[in-house]
């Protein structure tokens, strides 16, 4: 059983008392991040007018080349950075014509970035969505796809790992049921560096979104799109990074585009996190640690806390979303109970971190953890009952 615990001691030694269960929400991040972090700010005052040139130039081309070594992507060129997913969304939906509604089908379990911005523009008819639930698990591809072939839609955007559940879903089958004209985005981020991810089938086809704030372990301002060629050429939504390059489009006056992911950048941002994120990647690759030895100890830490989970008087009466034998999950477990809530403000009390959502409690694993705190943890959900 891995022991990382040293790789993390400034997040982890900060509190000792503290318990954190949340990784699929805010991941510590490893102690060569701040040095990493250190780096960005010598930068800066070593460069000043200059500094871009750097960021842009070798620190950008490392982040890229790491994320497309980690999922099989042929063109590392492809791949556009923002501070947050939601810029891309933005661009996104700024591909199409503004004179119809943009036709949309995804699911009933998006994360809030694009649930709620797409619930607001379907408020004044910008946008149709069709929205097809998640559970059952076990048909939900197949139910995706029956969707997708009832009508045409302008976009398919759906999860990877939905955030609500933990439920891996199948990326190729999701691409593969929008079909030829829809342009597709998969949300990566829960899926990004929890388990292992090969797009390169589906490279040429759908967009992928995911950052460093999860399980990357880079924090904010570290977000990526991997931009398939050919599709959405030309966003409204515009930055001047975006003007970088080789431009294309640009007869008769028409605003110019880079063909690869340099058409989706914005423009100013905070630096830093792509330090963090290289930094952290160098470490894994350092430590030999690839996706599927991350996932395969969240599962090893999740089938320990599983064991004795029924003997948890807070947890007997809930119902694990993803059923303990699919092992489509990501590296969080997720229980339904009415009192998830209070579960949650009594493990505050204990000095646990965990995540709710509505009557959903959310227990994320991670490689800073080792048996010894999840036995912890079991001993202090003993110790809430009575508070909860």
């Amino acid at each position: 059983m891995l022991d990382l615990r040293p790789h993390f001691s400034r997040f982890l030694d900060s509190q000792p008392e503290r318990l954190h269960f949340a990784a699929h929400s805010h991941h510590p991040w490893p102690d060569v991040t701040r040095e990493a972090h250190l780096k960005a700010w010598d930068d800066a005052a070593r460069l000043i007018d200059d500094k871009w040139e750097h960021v842009l130039g070798p620190v950008f081309e490392e982040f890229r080349a790491h994320v497309a070594e980690e999922l099989n992507l042929p063109d590392p060129a492809a791949i556009a950075v923002a501070p947050n997913t939601h810029e891309f969304l933005k661009r996104i939906l700024s591909c199409f014509p503004g004179d119809a509604p943009v036709r949309i089908l995804t699911s009933d379990s998006e994360f809030h970035s694009f649930s709620r911005q797409i619930a607001r523009l379907e408020e004044e008819g910008a946008v149709s969505v069709m929205r097809v639930p998640t559970e059952p698990f076990a048909s939900f591809e197949d139910r995706f796809a029956a969707a997708a072939r009832e009508k045409e839609f302008d976009l398919v955007f759906v999860s990877q790992v939905f955030f609500n559940s933990g439920f891996a879903a199948d990326v190729r089958r999701l691409v593969d049921a929008a079909g030829e004209r829809a342009m597709v985005v998969i949300d990566g981020y829960h899926g990004f560096m929890a388990r292992p991810t090969d797009l390169g089938d589906v490279a040429e086809r759908a967009f992928y979104i995911a950052g460093g704030y999860k399980y990357a372990m880079a924090g904010e301002g570290a977000c990526f799109m991997h931009c398939p060629p050919g599709w959405g050429l030309r966003p409204r939504d515009t930055g001047w990074y975006a003007a970088f390059g080789h431009l294309a489009h640009a007869q008769e006056g028409r605003v110019g585009y880079s063909s690869d992911g340099w058409r989706f950048m914005g423009a100013t941002f905070d630096p830093s996190g792509l330090y963090r994120f290289n930094a952290v990647m160098r470490w894994l690759r350092q430590e030999g640690l690839a996706p599927a030895i991350i996932h395969a100890h969240a599962k090893a830490l999740q089938e320990t806390f599983l064991q004795r989970a029924p003997d948890c008087a807070l947890l007997s009466q809930a119902r694990l979303v993803v059923p303990r034998d699919d092992l489509r999950r990501g590296n969080f477990l997720t229980f339904e109970t009415p009192k998830a809530q209070a579960i949650h403000r009594a493990l505050q009390d204990q000095h646990v971190v965990t995540d709710v959502r509505g009557d959903r409690l959310r227990l994320g694993f991670g490689i800073y953890q080792t048996q010894e705190e999840v036995e912890e943890l079991l001993r202090r959900l003993d110790e809430a009952a009575p508070l909860a």
